[in-house]
């Protein structure tokens, strides 16, 4: 590794740590009546809020770069999904479905930034799906069950993973934005997304109503806002100095980070299957990282 590549994975892997763990103030803020789609919003309300006072020109920044509402829409959502999933659903085998985000980013860098990829690109994306394939698999066999075993968080999952994919490659594509008009669309489009989600979802007795105050829920919510705004400063300084499969590769540690603590908390127990899936999915990583 280079001096001139150091840095950027560095601040790749503290994002992951900081996402691969976010899952248990997640839970911790749903146990005290939070719905992790309200929490999105006032977290990320929170930081565009802080954002907005400490850069006061920011907003007029922004406006001068329209696209920067597609990477609002596209990273709004990205938090919308994978907080929800992470919230609901198996954590390993989330982190899994979700990282299945280098698959797409090789196919969204092809259409998008022109990166077409080599041969060993698409036998590591062949590999990745077979893994992503294996922890998808029902127990009892068969593709006509495969799309009736798919769960909410499952479908969100592989949903936050195409969308962190577009914006990985959305951020390096537009490299010569001011740094805090990506924040700014990023911060506002997740607090935005999660806000329009949160009240589609009331209608259809997915999301409570927005709980009344509760010290259980606001610092955890108060040190999470924090942390996040840490790690999309760390995603946006890598990602934009890297090639996307590169970040979407180095983003695999989050894998090894949220398994590694569910497991260990007792919040996951895998079976033989997704193991060998996830082993997939990281060996298909490992193997770039080689190259």
């Amino acid at each position: 590794m280079t001096s001139n590549t150091s840095l950027p994975v560095l601040a790749l892997l503290t994002n992951a740590l900081i996402w691969g763990l976010s899952w248990w103030p997640f839970r911790q803020m749903l146990s005290a009546g939070l719905h992790p789609l309200w929490a999105t919003a006032l977290m990320y309300a929170a930081i565009v809020l802080a954002l907005t006072l400490a850069r006061p020109g920011v907003w007029q920044q922004a406006r001068a770069w329209p696209a920067l509402a597609l990477l609002a829409i596209s990273s709004g959502l990205n938090n919308v999904a994978f907080n929800w999933a992470i919230s609901i659903g198996d954590v390993v085998r989330v982190i899994l479905l979700f990282y299945l985000m280098p698959a797409w980013a090789v196919l969204l860098a092809w259409r998008i930034l022109g990166e077409r990829p080599s041969a060993a690109a698409l036998g590591r994306l062949a590999l990745a799906l077979t893994g992503v394939l294996l922890v998808l698999w029902p127990a009892q066999g068969g593709l006509q069950r495969l799309a009736g075993a798919l769960s909410l968080a499952d479908a969100l999952a592989l949903l936050g993973g195409f969308l962190f994919a577009l914006t990985n490659v959305l951020l390096r594509r537009m490299q010569a934005v001011p740094s805090p008009a990506r924040m700014l669309a990023m911060f506002g489009g997740c607090t935005l997304m999660a806000l329009l989600a949160a009240l589609a979802g009331q209608p259809l007795g997915l999301v409570p109503p927005f709980p009344a105050f509760d010290l259980a829920w606001a610092g955890l919510a108060a040190a999470l806002a924090l942390a996040l705004m840490l790690g999309n400063w760390a995603l946006q300084y890598g990602a934009a100095r890297l090639a996307a499969g590169t970040t979407a590769l180095v983003m695999l540690s989050e894998v090894v980070f949220a398994s590694g603590s569910s497991m260990l908390a007792g919040s996951s127990a895998p079976d033989a299957r997704t193991l060998l899936g996830g082993a997939l999915v990281l060996g298909a990583a490992l193997a770039a990282t080689r190259r």
